[in-house]
């Protein structure tokens, strides 16, 4: 019925060690949310991160690849965007 969409929880839709839920914030909140957390976490951990602006997926890009880290997961489903991070 309608009541299992409505308690659908994307933020579980990926095995991670970490998850940001950036949705409704804007460029750069929700790559500066990701910094603090993949900083923190444990080599091979991954982060899960969660976004509805569309600038995200260019800037997630570009953070794994400069500082060297896996991206293992991206989809976009509707407005919602999803990123599975692995610390390097």
């Amino acid at each position: 019925g309608d009541c299992a969409v409505s308690e659908y929880d994307p933020l579980v839709k990926f095995e991670v060690d970490h998850r940001v839920d950036a949705r409704g914030l804007v460029c750069p909140e929700p790559l500066m949310l990701l910094q603090q957390v993949v900083s923190k976490a444990h080599s091979g951990e991954r982060v899960l991160l969660l976004a509805t602006d569309q600038t995200t997926e260019r800037d997630v890009v570009h953070f794994c690849h400069f500082l060297g880290h896996t991206l293992k997961e991206q989809l976009t489903e509707g407005e919602l965007y999803f990123f599975v991070v692995e610390k390097h």
